[in-house]
């Protein structure tokens, strides 16, 4: 296991992470947590958010359908209620269905976007307010790449989250005046256990070993440092900026 960095500005930090019951965004969790954060997620797994926060004391979280967002909004009011206001949110949440382009119909095309963009503007709306109280702030939108690789099988999934890239440059510079930070991660083909269950095959995984620059499988918990790192007071002066952890793919 590699020694990874502590940093001190994140203990105490309040720190909302949508979709954190699983995959990057558990290892996200997991990460804060263990530099001494007060930990809140949304998720709309029951079984998966209770395990996590039996596993790691002191995490909050709130059971929600990020697609619904007035559901979404009284979520954040309720994890607030639990930590206190933000310092830190990091839209995590997304899925990565595979579809045919040629068979989908608008209103697959619409759900694709709720789950994959739409409420990180609206957490963003919703946190941003208190984060201008307190005087700044870092949020950190994940994005993919997938459209940077000009991948294929999710063309309503790759747009979205090319579009999180335009998110992150426009409110950044809506929010930078009050020293709020505004970010984009870009994973690779991350090892979750969703990829290797439902895409991981042996000539896959050998295709894309051979595109990244780097020989090693991605694990999530280098996402996650990155996030760590985003949220820190050592990224004071980082912005409306795309941090790739994707060894060398794109």
């Amino acid at each position: 296991m590699p020694d990874f960095a502590i940093y001190p500005s994140l203990t105490g930090k309040r720190v909302y992470v949508t979709g954190g019951a699983s995959g990057i965004g558990a290892l996200i969790v997991e990460a804060f947590a263990a530099q001494g954060a007060q930990v809140g997620f949304l998720d709309r797994d029951r079984e998966a958010s209770e395990a996590l926060c039996a596993r790691l004391e002191g995490v909050s979280h709130v059971l929600c359908d990020l697609r619904d967002i007035n559901a979404m909004q009284l979520a954040l009011a309720e994890l607030r209620a639990k930590i206190g206001p933000a310092d830190v949110l990091v839209n995590n949440a997304a899925r990565d269905d595979r579809h045919d382009w040629r068979k989908i119909d608008a209103a697959y095309w619409d759900e694709r976007q709720h789950t994959n963009l739409r409420h990180m503007f609206f957490a963003i709306q919703s946190v941003a307010p208190d984060m201008i109280e307190t005087g700044g702030g870092s949020i950190i939108n994940m994005g993919s790449n997938s459209w940077w690789e000009a991948g294929s099988g999710f063309p309503a999934y790759a747009t979205a989250k090319a579009a999180v890239h335009g998110l992150t440059r426009t409110m950044a510079r809506e929010l930078g005046g009050h020293r709020i930070r505004v970010n984009t991660v870009v994973p690779g083909w991350i090892m979750t256990d969703r990829q290797k269950t439902l895409w991981a095959t042996p000539e896959a995984l050998e295709s894309h070993r051979n595109r990244q620059c780097l020989p090693d499988l991605i694990q999530p918990e280098y996402v996650a440092r990155m996030v760590l790192f985003l949220a820190s007071d050592d990224a004071a002066m980082c912005t409306a900026s795309n941090y790739m952890v994707e060894a060398g793919s794109i």
